[in-house]
């Protein structure tokens, strides 16, 4: 399993560099960030640097958040770039290189994004909302750049997570 880098490790201040290579080598990493992402609480999302790898990789999939429609199911978005994008929303993030809090990131409501799958083929999607959001924040990380550094305000957008313990058992 790999494991998640966490803030304020400095490696997730690197910016990733594009993928050129599809053998197999590759498909076995998605595998493994496939795993991490869904060992982590509410992955919806992982990029390659939260592991330390600087590649220019993004696993998405929103179908099992609490609000899945609409999305596009799992995606694997190899070298992505955001083409275009409109529409502004406030919006809370979490991220599980930082595990212990939430914060307001302004995102875009609607983008569209090229992409490589496994395989090095391209594609464009054409995304909006929760999922549009998801893809941004991910992106973000292969410019080194978390959520903390968006956040509206740095006083008043910033939650801790708040953590539920089992009640200790009377015995």
């Amino acid at each position: 399993m790999l494991a998640i880098l966490t803030y304020p490790d400095e490696r997730l201040k690197r910016v990733s560099e594009p993928v050129e290579r599809f053998e197999d080598e590759l498909r076995a990493f998605l595998t493994a960030l496939e795993e991490a992402m869904d060992a982590g609480p509410g992955g919806v999302g992982i990029a390659a640097p939260q592991t330390g790898h600087t590649q220019r990789i993004v696993l998405v999939d929103c179908s099992k958040a609490r609000k899945p429609v609409p999305n596009h199911g799992r995606l694997v978005l190899i070298n992505p770039e955001l083409t275009t994008w409109e529409g502004m929303e406030v919006g809370r993030e979490g991220c599980l290189s930082v595990p212990n809090y939430t914060g307001n990131v302004i995102r875009a409501v609607r983008v569209t994004l090229q992409a490589q799958d496994a395989q090095g083929e391209a594609h464009t999607y054409h995304l909006e909302g929760f999922e549009a959001r998801v893809v941004q924040h991910e992106i973000d990380h292969l410019d080194g750049i978390l959520f903390l550094e968006r956040l509206v305000s740095r006083r008043s957008d910033l939650f801790q997570r708040k953590n539920y313990l089992p009640s200790p058992s009377k015995g």
